[in-house]
Order: structure tokens, then sequence, then C-alpha cells
């Protein structure tokens, strides 16, 4: 929607409909005046918890207020936070060089949180549901597709049986498809992304098991799951954000896939050298 972007702009958008809200709604109203730019750090969840209420109520809330939802919400957040403050020497005169040394300051950022929001002991929980699993749906949309399709391509080649439909529908069907023990790998940065959530409930529905790789530990995707994988910054999807919880994400998948390959042994090792030998009649 169309909203001025000069700070206070959000805050009076909502202040200005906060009396046609009752109830739960007007909660969430009151957690996103208090929040403020904060907003962009709290994942969908977090806001139904700071108001008392379900995630539905939030997205109610948003579109009452005249968002599509709470990811455009965010997105208002965002676009009157105050601007990152130059870092010492950084040379405004070259957008190049600036945008280099953002990408890389964000990126090493999200790889060095992951030692505090990824215990060693989770990557093991994970590796051994994909290690007993006798199918693996590996799914994610957007931007979080090109880990997904990294993901199930790293398990392919360690001998998993492995599904990884593009399409959404054919994704949601595959899931409520999944024999008991299976895992369903659900991969999005929000953990609110419908149709990837949708998939996950269907795998759950049918006896399998729900591996979650995301970027915030309460979300939709993370209530449904068996093991949640938490990496990534905290931050909206949006900008030098997204790279690097990608980028996290991806170290995580290589963390887990590291260990599958120590449980597997001799046979992920037959598996690697049959990978080996298909790409290199790719290379020149």
């Amino acid at each position: 929607m169309e909203m001025n972007s000069e700070p206070g702009g959000l805050a009076a958008h909502v202040r200005s409909h906060l009396p046609e809200l009752r109830g739960a709604e007007a909660r969430v109203a009151r957690v996103v005046l208090d929040q403020g730019a904060h907003l962009v750090h709290l994942s969908i969840s977090d806001v139904a918890v700071l108001a008392g209420t379900a995630a539905s109520s939030v997205v109610r809330a948003c579109q009452r207020l005249g968002f599509r939802g709470y990811q455009e919400l965010k997105i208002a957040a965002a676009r009157q936070a105050p601007a990152r403050p130059v870092e010492p020497g950084a040379d405004d005169a070259d957008p190049a060089a600036r945008a280099l040394a953002d990408t890389v300051r964000s990126a090493r950022e999200a790889l060095d949180g992951l030692a505090a929001t990824l215990p060693a002991e989770r990557v093991r929980q994970a590796a051994d549901l994909l290690h007993t699993a006798p199918r693996v749906l590996v799914t994610g949309a957007g931007l979080s597709g090109a880990v997904a399709a990294d993901a199930a391509y790293r398990l392919r080649a360690l001998g998993c049986a492995v599904d990884a439909p593009v399409d959404p529908i054919t994704a949601e069907l595959a899931a409520a498809q999944l024999p008991p023990g299976a895992v369903c790998l659900a991969i999005s940065h929000t953990g609110a992304t419908r149709s990837t959530v949708d998939a996950a409930r269907r795998a759950r529905a049918a006896g399998a098991e729900v591996l979650v790789l995301t970027s915030y530990a309460r979300s939709p995707l993370s209530d449904m799951s068996t093991c949640t994988l938490v990496a990534g910054g905290q931050d909206l999807v949006f900008g030098l954000e997204t790279v690097a919880s990608r980028m996290a994400h991806l170290a995580v998948v290589d963390a887990v896939t590291l260990t599958l390959l120590a449980l597997r042994g001799p046979g992920a090792e037959r598996a690697l050298n049959l990978a080996a030998d298909v790409t290199a009649d790719y290379a020149y």
C-alpha cells in the first residue's frame, strides 16, 4: 500500500485506524506502535505472543490496517527505520565499494551468529532424522528455493531418496503422500511462506517428520516442526539481509550434510563417488 515513508508515517497511519479495531486486533496494533522500527526483527509469531493472540489475528489486524499481510507491514516499518551509520573509512563516492563492504559485513554477522542460534546437538538431530528417513521431501519458495535446490542435490549425492518439486501444488501433494518416518525439509527465511507451511502441515498429518530451516525461532512453520534449525539475520526479507540469511542457511545445509556423511559411512562414500563420476562427464 502507498504510505508516507517519512519517520512517524507508519505510526500515524496505525493510530488513525486504532479506533476501528477491537480486541486482539487492537492489541496487535498497539504492539506495532510499541515496537516501531524494531518490528523488522520480529516474526509474526513474536508479534502474536506480544499481543496475546494467534498469528491469524495478526494477519487480520494487518489487513484491517490496509496491508496485504504482515510482511507488507514489516516493509513499511523497514522503510522508516533510521539509516545505518556509515562505518569509518566507507567511501560514499563509490557505491560499488560500499555495497561490497555492506554485503561482506552482513554475511559475516549472519555466519558468526550461527553459534548462538544453532547448537551442535540440533545439527546432529537433523542428520539423524535424515539418516533414518526412507524418503526426503525438500521444499522452499522464492529466495529459499535456491537453498532447497542445493540441499536436495547434496542429500541426493549422499544416497538419500529425495524429491524436490518446484511447483507448490506438487510439493503439497508429495508431502501428503510421505510415509511415516519420512522427512519433509521445509526451508523459509520468515517461517511464514504459505506454500511451504502448507506442505509441512500435509507432511505432519501424513505422519512424517518435519525438519525446518528458518531465521526465526518462532513462526507458523517452526510451530509444527520436529526439529528447527535457526540461522540467518533476524531482519526483514529485504536487501542485504536476505543475502546474508541465505548464506547462513547454505552453511547449515553444509553442516548437516557433513554430519550425515559421517553417519552413513561407506554407503555415502560410494554415493559421492558416483556423483563425482556423473558430474565429471559435464566438465571439460
